[in-house]
């Protein structure tokens, strides 16, 4: 039998293929002066690399998958706008002058200095920005030297149907090297909600992370294969092996085929109780993958990519025409679109006058706080959304509302632009429904509340998540606790159900949560009816939708309810699960 290494499992499949392991030492960084007359060469240098590692940052942000996740491409932004940011930009050609030291070492002297900023902060979110820095400046200094051997786009012979061993990847690397043909991702380092794992699930690789040391165990183009879903990869494995994962692949392949099938079935369970299964996107061209998924909508449209990285602000008629070709493309499907949700991670090219920089962004003014602080920039993306109404099934959902004030603030400014419009002679729905997103404790506990002025509610999972057991998913020191089926989660979920009931009103999940099979009898089984996801995850859903029965859910999920041991729950979800 091979060597079994056991790490954990991030991302489903099996991969067979030459082990590439890939270094990623510190760049050797030479630290020399330059003659005066040398100087404004030196600063052109920089401002070259840095040019070129704007373009390289552009290039695999225009290559991640339409189905990727927001926390992946906001990402990769903020690194474009650090590249932007004076702190990176100027400040080591300035470095370079008063110094007369070369761009390399100007880059390390700012690196260091922003580095030692981070480090006093006592906020542990912002403490781990420094991470970004060190990605950023790592690029730079790498496009100043040429290395070869820290760019994955210049080993593409070698990692074409490879399995790539590293201490971590960052998302960047992840998008050069399934441009190349990866078969799979290791890494020493992360967990199943690290940037590595939730790009590999959106990227469809299989991957495996937190196997410690692995480096030291394998030899470089050494036969691997890596099975995802157990979490373990076999170093020099036997030919039985080979051959009973060969099989597992070709079962896989068989399963998707039968996936495919149920595209156009209705989401219906064993007992008749019809499911609404909708999709999350953020751009128009996600359309096509919507309807190879066979969606019934879209759950939730993310206004935000229409704002980022650009020095203009979208006006109104931009947004509109943006919305309409949604709209249209969609063919009569509903499509729910989400004001901006900009803030934490995802930020605007200008500087914000509204405000103080918060100590912690995911708690200061973010989402409905932004917009009700800067009416200029949100009301014309409500006269836009209005206006798009009169073209389709158009609803409009407000994110982070936390208070009854914020809604009763937001409901007055959509019917003053009701009056702007029809001053101006322009169509729109009356009577186009307005939701709230429930991902604040605050919201769920009083969702009753909320519910009585609202036509819908969704349940945004990763932010209630988060904020509910003040746990960052992405942070690898406390990611353990990030845990869906914590049963303060649970009841969360199920007073917001029980409030929509109450008021009558449907209840939609746009998490992820909504889009991972190991909950969806007990979400079916608590009363959610509309879920919406990635378009990837959704004929797996269906397929488990298909072979359940609500009634005998129901009763399974309020002994879920009465649970408070997370073993218990777990263990019980998983005899739920395994009934078919």
């Amino acid at each position: 039998m091979g060597l079994v290494l056991s790490g954990i499992s991030v991302s489903k499949g099996i991969a067979i293929g030459q082990a590439y392991l890939l270094q990623h030492d510190d760049l050797e960084i030479s630290e020399y002066c330059i003659s005066p007359h040398l100087i404004k060469d030196e600063v052109a240098r920089f401002r070259a690399a840095l040019a070129k590692a704007k373009q390289q940052l552009k290039s695999i942000r225009n290559k991640i998958p339409l189905n990727t996740p927001p926390e992946i491409t906001a990402f990769i932004d903020s690194h474009i706008l650090m590249l932007e940011d004076a702190a990176l930009s100027e400040a080591p050609a300035n470095i370079i002058m008063t110094r007369q030291c070369n761009a390399e070492w100007a880059m390390k002297l700012q690196r260091d200095a922003l580095a030692s900023v981070f480090d006093a902060m006592d906020d542990s979110y912002l403490r781990t920005r420094k991470d970004d820095v060190d990605h950023v400046v790592k690029l730079i200094q790498t496009c100043l030297g040429n290395h070869a051997d820290h760019a994955p786009e210049t080993s593409e012979q070698w990692l074409k149907d490879s399995i790539v061993i590293a201490d971590e990847l960052s998302p960047a690397d992840m998008m050069l090297m399934q441009y190349q043909g990866v078969a799979a991702f290791v890494t020493e380092f992360g967990g199943p909600n690290s940037h590595t794992a939730i790009l590999a699930r959106s990227l469809g690789i299989p991957a495996v992370v937190g196997i410690h040391h692995i480096r030291s165990y394998l030899m470089q183009d050494e036969i691997l294969v890596l099975d995802g879903q157990r979490g373990v990869v076999i170093a020099g494995p036997e030919p039985h092996e080979m051959e009973y994962y060969r099989q597992r692949q070709r079962s896989e392949k068989m399963r998707l085929a039968e996936l495919a099938k149920l595209k156009e079935q209705p989401a219906v369970t064993r007992d008749g109780q019809k499911v609404t299964l909708l999709a999350n996107v953020e751009l128009p061209e996600d359309i096509p993958v919507i309807k190879r998924n066979a969606a019934a909508g879209i759950g939730l449209f993310r206004t935000e990519m229409l704002f980022m990285n650009r020095d203009v602000l979208p006006d109104e008629e931009e947004q509109f025409r943006a919305y309409l070709k949604i709209v249209r493309a969609m063919k009569g499907a509903p499509v729910t679109i989400r004001t901006l949700d900009l803030g934490a991670d995802k930020q605007l090219n200008r500087r914000r006058e509204v405000g103080t920089m918060a100590t912690n962004p995911a708690l200061g003014l973010r989402a409905i706080r932004w917009c009700l602080k800067d009416p200029s920039l949100f009301c014309p993306q409500l006269r836009a959304i209005l206006r798009v109404s009169a073209y389709g099934p158009v609803r409009m959902m407000i994110p982070m509302l936390s208070t009854i004030q914020e809604l009763m603030q937001v409901l007055r400014l959509v019917e003053e632009e009701k009056r702007v419009l029809r001053r101006r002679g322009v169509r729109f729905n009356n009577k186009m429904p307005v939701g709230g997103m429930v991902e604040i404790p605050a919201a769920a506990i009083t969702a009753y509340a909320f519910a009585r002025h609202l036509d819908f509610l969704s349940i945004g999972t990763n932010d209630l998540i988060q904020y509910t057991l003040a746990v960052d998913r992405l942070d690898e020191e406390v990611n353990y606790l990030y845990d869906p089926l914590h049963p303060a989660i649970l009841q969360l979920i199920n007073m917001t159900l029980k409030a929509g009931k109450k008021a009558n009103i449907p209840v939609a999940m746009c998490g992820e949560m909504a889009g991972d099979v190991r909950y969806t009898r007990l979400l079916l089984g608590l009363g959610l009816r509309e879920f919406s996801m990635l378009p990837a995850t959704l004929l797996e859903v269906k397929r488990i939708i298909k072979s359940s029965d609500a009634g005998v859910l129901a009763r399974q999920a309020r002994r879920v309810l009465r649970m408070s041991h997370p073993d218990e729950i777990v263990e019980f979800i998983e005899k739920i699960n395994s009934s078919d």
